[in-house]
């Protein structure tokens, strides 16, 4: 084992301090939400909150713990005692959350079966029209004809539902390219061998080119879903009230007044530590996906935006 020289020690110790540092500072955000959420309002208004969630002490003074509230969340004074209890007990609130899970499902998977088969087919030297094709699937990314000239276009379209808003929203022109130019990274003469046994085009597509590009396709995959899951301008525009994702509910929320929602007379949590339990509540599923997804990110955008 070779044996490290001085300069590459401090470098190590340097990278592994400040990753660590950004690491703690990209962490702490979340916690502090957590700990928000689960403090009552005494604990919230003492201003004392840094890492562990804070109750009153019943003596005018606070101490650690959780606001669960009790019996049914709620404290022995008839109030809601935690802010996830709130949240969940919501029916609309699991109407929205279940809107989100499917576009983010079959809005992807849509997506997915648009991308893959156009950038099998944009990568393909022999396609007829094809520089042309790719000039104009990049001329999508720098212009456009507007949000308003878009507006107008999904309305005409009756985009309107979750059917038509998957199918309205299923193209993005950048993932196409990620996935085109990851196809043209599978070596011709595996395809040339294939074709020679007889390989039809889909055959090549789902035998060859999608096992050969998992990494791209897996990244390609978590930036759809991410987008889906984050969707609000045109979800908030163009779907009815019971279409609506969890993003516009939360907005709706953000919106209200503290007047419509009496925090001091039937809650004994503070409205930031609703705000805050919706917010961890949203990104819990994405917290789950995307450790699992992560090792493929840098090789599958090198190997879409890297050319040979």
């Amino acid at each position: 084992m070779k044996r490290l020289d001085r300069t590459e020690i401090i470098f190590k110790v340097l990278s592994y301090v400040l990753l660590t540092i950004f690491a703690v500072i990209c962490i702490y955000p979340l916690i502090y939400v957590v700990a928000v959420a689960l403090s009552d309002t005494a604990g919230y208004n003492s201003n004392s909150i840094t890492l562990l969630p804070l109750i009153s002490d019943g003596h005018g003074g606070v101490q650690v713990g959780i606001a669960w509230g009790g019996n049914n969340g709620k404290t022995e004074d008839g109030l809601v005692g935690n802010a996830f209890y709130q949240i969940l007990s919501q029916r609309k609130f699991w109407f929205s959350y279940a809107n989100t899970i499917f576009y983010a499902f079959y809005g992807t998977l849509v997506s997915m079966v648009v991308g893959i088969t156009g950038a099998y087919a944009l990568s393909k030297p022999r396609l007829m029209f094809g520089r042309g094709f790719n000039f104009l699937l990049t001329f999508t990314m720098w212009f456009s004809a507007g949000i308003i000239a878009t507006f107008r276009n999904f309305q005409n379209l009756h985009i309107d539902n979750k059917y038509g808003f998957i199918f309205g929203l299923g193209f993005n022109a950048f993932n196409i390219i990620l996935l085109r130019n990851g196809f043209k990274g599978v070596p011709t003469e595996i395809e040339e061998a294939a074709t020679i046994d007889g390989a039809t085009e889909f055959q090549l597509l789902t035998k060859i080119y999608v096992p050969m590009s998992k990494s791209t396709i897996a990244t390609v995959t978590m930036f759809y879903a991410l987008a889906r899951w984050n969707g609000y301008y045109w979800a908030s525009v163009l779907l009815k009230e019971v279409d609506k994702p969890l993003q516009v509910y939360m907005r709706e929320q953000l919106e209200k007044p503290d007047s419509t929602r009496p925090w001091e007379t039937l809650y004994n949590f503070s409205s930031d530590g609703f705000m805050f339990a919706m917010v961890v509540c949203s990104i819990i599923p994405i917290i789950i996906v995307y450790p699992l997804m992560q090792k493929y990110f840098a090789a599958g955008v090198n190997l879409g935006g890297v050319k040979e």
